[in-house]
């Protein structure tokens, strides 16, 4: 079975365009057959605030009104998407940018409303992937790059979490590829003292999770990343990588940030 990495890569880069830079040529360098997944860091906000479009947020989560929709819109699947696809290719990397109403790669559901009514936001479920879109463009040598903008296939556009689109592509794909998943942020892992790089976690089992939640090593927004991490391990992707995006090339030797396996 052919090795797929699919990466993901977070705001705190995109926002940066030295770290981007460094990062896109790192991803280029890669071997193998990989996919490339972006959000979409402050731009959107800051583009939103010209616009007169007020960044509304609950409990670290983008409402998303149809205001927003399309700032997110021309934000994520235009100006960064093809920012990153353009240095890729003037780095040699054959990159195609897609949203996911391209080629209909990702389709989603409009969130219900709850307790909170999130707006014009996509959900995934297992369906959601076309891995015969993906596998044509990487037999045909290209580089999916992937943006947080899905649609729900009756012309209706939704902006989706990035991570949850990570990691539902390479579920999807790991009926037909030996895949790996790969979260590219700010910190060199999962860190026992969150201010101290030397304290990185190396490894963690599915039993550890829990150990590691209650001592308080794992809290806040790394719960869901983990959560979702194990999830797509029970689902057939091989391994899950959560590291620094500036020591991407030590993945090779199996040396990047925190590994979590069954």
């Amino acid at each position: 079975m052919k090795k797929l990495s699919v990466i993901k890569i977070g705001g705190n880069v995109i926002d940066n365009s030295e770290k981007l830079y460094q990062f896109l040529l790192d991803f280029t360098a890669l071997p193998g057959d990989k996919i490339l997944i972006h959000g979409g860091g402050k731009i959107a906000s800051e583009l939103g605030a010209t616009l007169g479009v007020e960044a509304k947020m609950v409990e670290g989560r983008r409402i998303t009104d149809i205001e927003t929709l399309r700032v997110v819109t021309m934000v994520y699947a235009g100006l960064i998407n093809k920012n990153m696809v353009a240095q890729l290719q003037a780095k040699g990397c054959n990159a195609i940018g897609l949203s996911g109403a391209d080629g209909n790669v990702i389709k989603a559901v409009k969130r219900p409303v709850g307790e909170i009514d999130y707006g014009y936001v996509g959900d995934l479920d297992a369906s959601s992937v076309s891995t015969a879109t993906l596998s044509t463009l990487l037999n045909a040598g290209m580089v999916p790059v992937l943006c947080a903008i899905t649609h729900d296939g009756d012309t209706q556009l939704l902006n989706t979490n990035a991570d949850t689109i990570a990691s539902a592509v390479a579920v999807a794909m790991s009926s037909l590829y030996e895949t790996s998943l790969v979260y590219c942020f700010e910190k060199r892992g999962v860190l026992r003292d969150i201010d101290d790089d030397r304290s990185l976690v190396n490894e963690i089992k599915l039993e550890q999770f829990e150990t590691l939640k209650n001592e308080g090593v794992v809290s806040g927004g790394m719960i869901p990343k983990l959560h979702n991490a194990f999830e797509a391990i029970k689902s057939g992707v091989s391994a899950v990588y959560i590291g620094k995006a500036d020591e991407l090339p030590q993945i090779n030797g199996n040396n990047f940030g925190t590994r979590l396996i069954k």
